[in-house]
């Protein structure tokens, strides 16, 4: 299995940027599509990225497009999101996510324990 951990995530103001990070272990991230959602308070969750298992192809929410970047290293076993020009709306527990069926993904194998990022106006 895949053990994924988010990190980066924080308080900033509206208009900042963060960068966060999703640390794979157990399995390589190579033969995986990834992905980042979010789940905002009394929201359901929402996928915001989207990227395939080469890195080649992205996929992003119309909500975050232009300002969010998703990328992927597999030989840090590692995937990013990007985050610029933050909105009080991309207030959420951000997820990373990784899936072993075709790119793009809606229901991925393995998730994230979340890391919870707040946008200040």
């Amino acid at each position: 299995q895949v053990h994924l951990v988010e990190s980066g995530g924080g308080l900033v103001q509206a208009g900042g940027s963060l960068r966060l990070s999703c640390a794979a272990s157990g399995r390589t991230i190579r033969n995986y599509a990834m992905a980042w959602a979010r789940q905002a308070p009394g929201k359901e969750r929402e996928f915001v990225a989207t990227i395939s298992w080469s890195g080649g192809g992205t996929t992003y929410a119309d909500s975050v497009k232009g300002r969010f970047t998703i990328s992927k290293d597999n030989a840090k076993n590692t995937v990013y999101l990007q985050m610029n020009s933050l909105k009080p709306e991309d207030t959420a527990v951000y997820y990373c996510a990784a899936c072993s069926a075709h790119w793009p993904c809606s229901s991925p194998d393995y998730w994230g324990q979340g890391t919870q990022v707040t946008v200040s106006s």
